[in-house]
């Protein structure tokens, strides 16, 4: 299975079941995708922690009036197929409700800064 898919999915799916974070197995490119989600305002925070002996990520998600913040997730790059995006081709979501998230030479970031820094690369997931 897909790590990344699996875990934005969790998010948007434990926002729905209206749970206040959700814990995924840790991995480095999953706690830099929380960091741009954190800083783009999808999620309150992400730590590590040791759960039951194994290294795992706890994200908080954020709500407003018991609305999740997350309504939907899509994941463009897949393990199949990858896709790659000029920083000229990076394209507002949902008409800037949304952002779009890509591995770039210099991290994971958003598709806002990605177009500042003028950085193309791989579009992993939309998140509106």
């Amino acid at each position: 299975m897909d790590p990344i898919a699996n875990m934005i999915i969790g998010i948007k799916n434990a926002g729905n079941a209206g749970r206040s974070s959700a814990v995924f197995p840790y991995s480095k490119i999953k706690e830099s995708i929380a960091e741009v989600l954190k800083k783009e305002g999808f999620i309150k925070d992400a730590e590590k922690k040791t759960v039951g002996g194994k290294p795992s990520l706890i994200v908080n998600l954020l709500t407003e009036n018991r609305i999740p913040k997350v309504k939907g997730v899509s994941r463009v790059s897949k393990t199949s197929k990858r896709i790659y995006k000029k920083y000229s081709d990076i394209r507002l979501v949902k008409n800037g409700y949304g952002a779009v998230v890509l591995s770039t030479s210099k991290g994971v970031m958003s598709g806002r800064d990605a177009r500042k820094e003028k950085l193309g690369g791989e579009v992993l997931f939309t998140i509106w």
